[in-house]
């Protein structure tokens, strides 16, 4: 990975534009056709509803590679040497009740509106889907977005990619998430969260039931994984709750 270029031989600064893209709001209950209204030199469009306007808080901030794709082993396998050498200037806000394909590598959040949602599958050595645990997230994040009023960003900023990983190595982690995702996205598609759940933390632990309920039987996989999300916010709680007891306790008591 470095950095990538616009046009104009210019570096992009994907850093910049992250925070442009989480700073702004996000249009995810109706679709702009000039993409995101926000940006300079574009604006809301005719049919545009005016009480849809000011938007919602933006959750996360999705990036695009340049050069070598973000493709699965068998696209990978049948197109070795494409490249990717569009630069399209545009973010858009991805629309409420749909999925998409999160890459971890390009990628800014708000911490406090989608953080605890933010945890990976299970990965590494002996975990059975590869190259898809970011994906699992993406899903998590998503849908959690969805119910909460929240927007996700994907467009700019672009960064290059520049080593193609081995697509044989690449199948071999990938091939039961390529074969489960076919349950995975109509169960995504299906998750409803209870009026109670009006917090990141709160969605995701009612997420780890619904896992463990739908996903279980899939495979002993997803039971470990709905355990490691409760574990996960649990956590989470524990590190953010006893750090703003702490700011509390070196402010002072109220007065």
């Amino acid at each position: 990975m470095k950095v990538a270029k616009d046009p104009s031989g210019k570096e992009i600064n994907a850093l910049e534009q992250h925070l442009k893209n989480l700073l702004s709001p996000s249009t995810p209950f109706f679709f702009n056709t000039l993409y995101d209204p926000y940006r300079e030199g574009t604006d809301f469009v005719r049919g545009y509803p005016f009480s849809l306007r000011e938007g919602v808080p933006t959750a996360a901030s999705h990036g695009l590679w340049l050069n070598i794709p973000d493709y699965d082993a068998p696209t990978q396998l049948v197109k070795p040497l494409e490249r990717n050498n569009r630069y399209v200037d545009a973010v858009m806000t991805i629309p409420k009740g749909t999925l998409f394909p999160m890459c971890g590598m390009n990628l800014a959040f708000n911490r406090e509106l989608i953080g605890p949602a933010m945890y990976f599958g299970l990965m590494g050595e002996g975990q059975p889907i590869g190259r898809y645990d970011d994906m699992w997230a993406g899903w998590c994040v998503k849908v959690i977005s969805d119910h909460l009023g929240l927007g996700v960003k994907t467009g700019l900023p672009y960064i290059w990619h520049s080593k193609a990983s081995n697509p044989f190595v690449n199948l071999k982690k990938e091939y039961k998430g390529i074969y489960w995702q076919e349950e995975l996205i109509p169960f995504f598609q299906s998750v409803s969260f209870p009026k109670e759940c009006t917090t990141a933390q709160k969605c995701y632990i009612e997420l780890s039931k619904q896992v463990k309920a739908k996903l279980g039987k899939v495979d002993e996989y997803f039971n470990k994984l709905a355990d490691a999300m409760v574990t996960w916010i649990e956590a989470w709680d524990e590190l953010n709750l006893s750090g703003v007891k702490s700011e509390a306790l070196s402010n002072g008591p109220a007065k």
